[in-house]
């Protein structure tokens, strides 16, 4: 599956770009995307890759070869079904932070005795409406109630159903490496108020070789070069900016004091870009950074969650080390 990502610039570039609209430039994206090229060094926040096309091709990413975190966490998740289930009891409700294509909550869904309901949030309403509707297929006794929000940030759900047992907080993929640890801490923070007495699963990538993280996020197909591109092609898109793609490239690579993976989109040239009315100038080499992915240790993640006040449960690592899956206990009040 070659996905050339001048292909996919291409196609984002024929959908157009137009002027930014007053409702454009007021937007989260286009605030954020401003302060982000205004600061130094220039950054923007991964949580904008996942429109509808970031999406799909973080679906593609997850099929890769190259890209062990999600086979290695479903096979963990699939081996140890059992024992989270007997965790989580019957009647649980569950809440997905970030809930994607809604593939490895099936897994649970499956082994859970007779789930309450599941509450899928993600910041890409299109997206996660469309997977709830086939998820409603398959799952029809089930009540799912998708939440379109920002799950970094204060959330207000709804009351458990009645008769419901645990609120078991379900976050696989290690996005949790996505954050800063200032802002990791944050989430779990919100996390522990969300699921009070009940536990949370997180799913967290360990530090390894760096050969492996490499190929991981530097594919032969350059699907992942296509998805760190598209966060441009959505800006222009969404709010009529006027990225070249073209002069642009992935750079992704392991920064080994620091234990994460940077993505960075670096310019090709001395060029000038528009976004939402304001003009920014990139030096040829200057790079935007897109993404932090951190790797942990299992007494490092047992340990930041602790500061958020769970209490650590039984932590589950696959034979090869590459990834493990958690379960916190969140506190009671």
């Amino acid at each position: 599956m070659t996905v050339p990502h001048s292909a996919t610039t291409a196609s984002a570039l024929r959908q157009g770009s137009s002027t930014a609209s007053a409702t454009q430039a007021e937007s989260p994206f286009a605030r954020d995307l401003v302060a982000g090229l205004s600061a130094t060094p220039r950054s923007v926040s991964p949580k904008y890759f996942y429109d509808a096309v970031g999406s799909e091709l973080f679906e593609r990413i997850c099929e890769l070869p190259e890209y062990y975190p999600t086979r290695t966490e479903m096979a963990l998740l699939r081996t140890h079904a059992a024992e989270i289930a007997t965790l989580a009891g019957p009647h649980a409700e569950i809440v997905e932070f970030g809930a994607g294509a809604l593939q490895k909550i099936r897994v649970l869904l499956d082994a859970f005795d007779a789930p309450a309901g599941y509450l899928p949030i993600d910041i890409s309403g299109e997206h996660l409406n469309a997977a709830a509707a086939t998820l409603r297929q398959d799952y029809p006794a089930l009540a799912i109630h998708p939440v379109v929000a920002d799950y970094t940030q204060r959330l207000l759900l709804p009351a458990p159903a009645a008769g419901a047992g645990q609120r078991i907080g379900f976050f696989p993929g290690s996005t949790i490496g996505n954050f800063t640890q200032p802002e990791a801490l944050r989430f779990l923070q919100v996390a522990a108020q969300v699921l009070r007495g009940g536990a949370l699963l997180i799913g967290a990538d360990l530090v390894k070789n760096p050969a492996t993280l490499h190929a991981a996020y530097n594919d032969a197909d350059e699907v992942t070069a296509a998805f760190n591109l598209n966060l441009l092609a959505r800006a222009n898109r969404e709010l009529g900016a006027d990225f070249d793609l073209e002069q642009f490239h992935h750079h992704a690579f392991y920064n080994v004091p620091e234990h994460r993976i940077e993505m960075h989109l670096v310019s090709r040239s001395d060029q000038q870009v528009q976004v939402a009315g304001q003009r920014f100038s990139l030096a040829e080499g200057e790079s935007i950074h897109t993404e932090n992915s951190h790797k942990f240790t299992v007494a490092g993640l047992r340990a930041l969650a602790a500061q958020a006040g769970f209490t650590a449960g039984p932590a589950w690592v696959d034979p090869e080390g590459l990834f493990s899956v958690h379960w916190l206990h969140a506190p009671a009040a």
